[in-house]
């Protein structure tokens, strides 16, 4: 019997006649041949989300099943590449029939025709299973692909290939336990909705550094660690996202544009190009890849998108890289997720979400993490992965924020009013918070100084404290403050504005390495003792907050990373001035 559409409603489509599919096999729909993906049976009908748009399609049409799953294709080509949600490669699409994507259009994910110089490293005769590298290509000045074993494959190697090739001609060929032989292309495909396996995972142990103050000093994501970015609309998730794709430590970023507005992905395709490595010099597209997909894509596709860059994230971690896989935003994942479930039909959860939406998440997120890879070589990769939320009208307690939450050890909440006041990045130091801290603790010791985790409780107890006092200075004002008081409100100020803001299109407060924040915020702190131990001395206030170095501390923030040394002579200055301030007897009468 052949397989005939009964019924269509928008981006789902039943159809019977599929008595031999499985859930998740993709399908193609109509003479159009549209791409789907069966996501329920019962008997012979099957419910089939349609990734492309479905108008004029009808009852009677028919249903091909292809008896494979969602798979992505994974091999060199991918680095530098812009692909929808479901890895169509956009810019081949555009260069073939335009600046519109034709429905049923059928192209491959990576190009069939360029050749890339393929540098053998295993040899004839050796032994090798799933993971093991065969040889690797120069994809980009920045990316070394290595090609590997795939990890149902093993086996002794009969024959190697060295020099160009195209990804679907074969490098290698084993022979079996079983004797027979297998040929082996660069290519692999990987279904989207299985994780890829390693060998084993350990706990995190040290930062992903971002050069961002406000996330190293206060709330740090470990390699292989989670976190969730939550703002409302204009409080900058995408310039956070943004700058840790070009300065966090990772070497591939796959940013993952899943139901934003197109201006916004427009912006990133845009300006990733455009963009310096800061480490090489080199275009930061050199090691990125991007999946675009837009508001105004099929819906169906938007739920797919985010199981394709975690799938590409894990085949460049089975290389033994750090990838930081950037989810903006999976707000727009789970509407996809809510508009699928209800015409299924299914029963509703909180605010119209299916039940099993915390477990999708958690799927999401539990594919993050550091690893040692399959192979004998015994690599490690890492992704961590950053998920922003945008929660409707910026109410954290809806439930994509929430069941996030339980899942990830890392929030950033954003604050609209931080953002209002052109303070950025606008991560509210009293609402976000990083489970890493402790375990990240004794890194911090023993690379940065003995004194950084001392030093960033005292700041951010000093933050906590300023909260108390400006409920006190609303309802009376600050003259009812001790002099004591009003030095924390004069050194967290100092703490907000010229530690937490940062410039994210300044050349030199763009990005600060750990040892210049640990300088930095020594600084600050430094002076708040000093001052301190002067108002004991009796020293006048107004004087203190008056001193010439207080200007210099402030533009600390732009003293170059090949200058560090001037922060020693700020440091003697402080000393100086408050020596001279009390020699001077600028005290207070007895």
């Amino acid at each position: 019997m052949t397989a005939r559409i009964v019924k269509v409603s928008g981006p789902l489509i039943v159809a019977e006649g599929m008595a031999d599919v499985k859930v998740y096999d993709v399908v193609r729909v109509s003479k159009e041949r549209l791409i789907g993906e069966v996501i329920e049976l019962r008997g012979d009908r099957a419910s089939i989300q349609v990734y492309e748009e479905t108008s004029g399609l009808g009852p009677g049409e028919p249903v091909e099943s292809t008896g494979m799953p969602l798979s992505v294709e994974l091999a060199p080509g991918l680095i530098e590449g812009i692909f929808d949600g479901i890895q169509r490669p956009l810019v081949t699409i555009r260069d073939t029939v335009g600046e519109r994507i034709s429905r049923g259009i059928e192209l491959p994910s990576l190009s069939r025709d360029k050749k890339w110089d393929f540098q053998p490293r295993a040899k004839v005769g050796d032994r090798v299973s799933g993971g093991d590298i065969l040889g690797v290509v120069q994809e980009t000045a920045l990316v070394e692909h290595r090609v590997m074993v795939p990890p149902n494959v093993a086996g002794e190697v009969t024959w190697v290939y060295a020099g160009e090739a195209t990804i679907t001609e074969p490098i290698a060929r084993l022979k079996k336990d079983d004797g027979s032989e297998i040929e082996l292309p660069m290519l692999q495909r990987w279904p989207v909705r299985i994780g890829r396996p390693y060998a084993t995972k350990r706990a995190p142990a040290e930062p992903m550094v971002t050069g961002q103050r406000v996330i190293d000093t206060f709330f740090p994501v470990a390699q292989g660690g989670v976190a969730a970015v939550p703002g409302p609309f204009g409080s900058g998730k995408t310039v956070v996202q943004h700058q840790l794709a070009k300065w966090a430590e990772a070497d591939i970023i796959v940013y993952v544009g899943c139901g934003e507005r197109g201006n916004e992905m427009t912006d990133v395709l845009m300006e990733f190009p455009q963009l310096r490595d800061p480490r090489s010099g080199e275009p930061l597209m050199k090691r990125t890849v991007l999946i675009a997909n837009t508001s105004d894509m099929p819906v169906a596709a938007r739920e797919a998108s985010i199981y394709t860059g975690i799938t590409i994230a894990e085949y460049f971690r089975d290389m033994g890289y750090r990838v930081a896989i950037m989810a903006d935003s999976t707000s727009r994942w789970a509407e996809a997720l809510r508009e699928m479930s209800g015409r299924l039909e299914e029963m509703p959860g909180e605010e119209g979400y299916p039940a099993y939406l915390s477990s999708r998440l958690a799927e999401y997120y539990e594919r993050a993490g550091i690893v040692k890879c399959l192979g004998s070589e015994g690599r490690e990769g890492a992704i961590s992965a950053i998920g922003a939320v945008s929660p409707p009208g910026g109410d954290i307690s809806e439930p994509v924020t929430q069941n996030t939450l339980r899942i990830v050890k890392v929030f950033w909440g954003l604050s609209a009013q931080l953002a209002y006041s052109r303070h950025f990045p606008a991560i509210d130091w009293l609402q976000s918070y990083s489970l890493y801290t402790d375990r990240l603790s004794a890194w911090y010791t023993e690379q940065v100084g003995p004194e950084w985790n001392a030093m960033r409780n005292e700041a951010m107890a000093l933050l906590q404290q300023e909260s108390e006092l400006q409920e006190i200075v609303r309802l009376v004002g600050v003259d009812a403050l001790s002099l004591r008081d009003r030095l924390v409100l004069e050194t967290t100020r100092s703490i907000r504005e010229d530690y937490l803001h940062q410039n994210a299109f300044d050349e030199v407060d763009t990005y600060t390495s750990l040892t210049k924040q640990e300088k930095m915020l020594g600084l600050i702190l430094d002076f708040h003792h000093q001052a301190d131990d002067a108002l004991d001395a009796g020293a006048y206030f107004r004087d203190i907050t008056k001193l010439p170095v207080r200007e210099k501390i402030g533009r600390a923030k732009y003293i170059r990373e090949e200058n560090l040394s001037e922060f020693d002579d700020i440091q003697r200055q402080i000393r100086t001035e408050i020596g001279e301030l009390l020699a001077a007897g600028g005290l207070k009468d007895a």
